[in-house]
């Protein structure tokens, strides 16, 4: 059975799904893909199961060379997608034939695009997931990014889809620089100062170059803490807000550690998590602070959405 030869792999393409849980208590980070909207909605459209794994590609795409027929579609940022050299638009499900090339740029707008197959990829599931952890050199292909000459089978490829032109959202846009981050406060938060938490819910934060999958680090005012950020290590949640001793916030991300020793102010909400994938260094964030209460209502409201979309797709199957 065939699938796709990556010709070129981009600036740093891997096999992703929704992570490997159950393996924290042994200190295995959970991994997974960074903007889980753009995920569920590349699988939903597609009809795939809904953990299905896909490519991740960051800032400059791969080029993939199709060695069976498909089905495929493009979600998350926009990398200037061409296939057999004709520009082919995200969030909508596309065809292409054996032999055909998928090539893509520079992303246009926003960080980190998915490429999703029907039917899904080929890999071995490590501790019951297909995600690339490159720290820990474990699932994927060979736990690594992927290079020149790898090659993936599909599952089940499926050539054409029914109502394929309907099978298409509304693209995300990922343009604005200024982005708003709602938070919820963390049990630690006493760790800080009055002057410190007011100062990181009022001023803004640039994301630092040096921020990957693992963390986002963030540049502006310090939040003072009132004797020590220092703590036992407890565990980390996705989002989860480290302040270290420098005062400057480091955002945890789907490839952070698994326990922290530094305080930590709060969290940032799920449904945030993903609009924070795709801000690029430089970008501009103003926290807001919302309650536990808040915050489940707009991850209900989003599932509910997504369930919607993959019901809609499923009556075409």
């Amino acid at each position: 059975m065939g699938g796709i030869k990556i010709r070129n792999g981009g600036a740093l393409t891997t096999i992703q799904d929704q992570g490997r849980y159950g393996a924290q208590e042994a200190g295995f980070s959970p991994s997974g893909v960074m903007d889980q909207k753009a995920f569920h909605i590349a699988n939903a459209l597609l009809g795939n199961k809904e953990d299905e794994a896909m490519l991740e590609a960051t800032l400059l795409g791969p080029e993939i060379e199709f060695t069976e027929a498909n089905c495929f579609v493009l979600t998350g940022a926009d990398l200037g997608a061409r296939l057999d050299g004709a520009e082919v638009p995200g969030y909508q499900v596309l065809t292409a034939g054996k032999g055909s090339i998928l090539k893509f740029g520079f992303a246009k707008e926003g960080v980190r695009g998915y490429i999703a197959f029907a039917g899904g990829l080929k890999v071995p599931r490590v501790m019951e997931s297909k995600s690339t952890s490159l720290r820990y050199k474990l699932g994927g292909v060979e736990g690594r990014k992927l290079e020149a000459g790898d090659e993936i089978e599909f599952c089940k490829p499926i050539p054409m889809l029914r109502h394929l032109g309907r099978r298409k959202v509304i693209p995300d846009s990922f343009l604005k620089k200024e982005l708003e981050i709602r938070v919820i406060p963390g049990l630690q938060k006493d760790y800080f100062t009055k002057e410190g938490i007011e100062a990181f819910f009022t001023t803004p934060y640039t994301i630092l170059p040096e921020s990957d999958r693992m963390g986002y680090r963030l540049e502006g005012s310090p939040v003072i803490c009132k004797e020590t950020v220092d703590i036992i290590s407890d565990a980390t949640v996705p989002g989860a807000i480290q302040i270290p001793a420098s005062g400057k916030p480091i955002i945890l991300m789907s490839e952070r550690q698994t326990t922290g020793g530094y305080a930590k102010l709060g969290a940032v909400i799920t449904a945030d998590l993903s609009l924070l994938a795709q801000a690029v260094p430089g970008s501009t964030i103003l926290f807001k602070q919302v309650s536990v209460e808040e915050a489940q209502e707009i991850l209900i409201k989003e599932k509910a959405e997504h369930k919607a979309l993959r019901r809609r797709m499923k009556r075409w199957l």
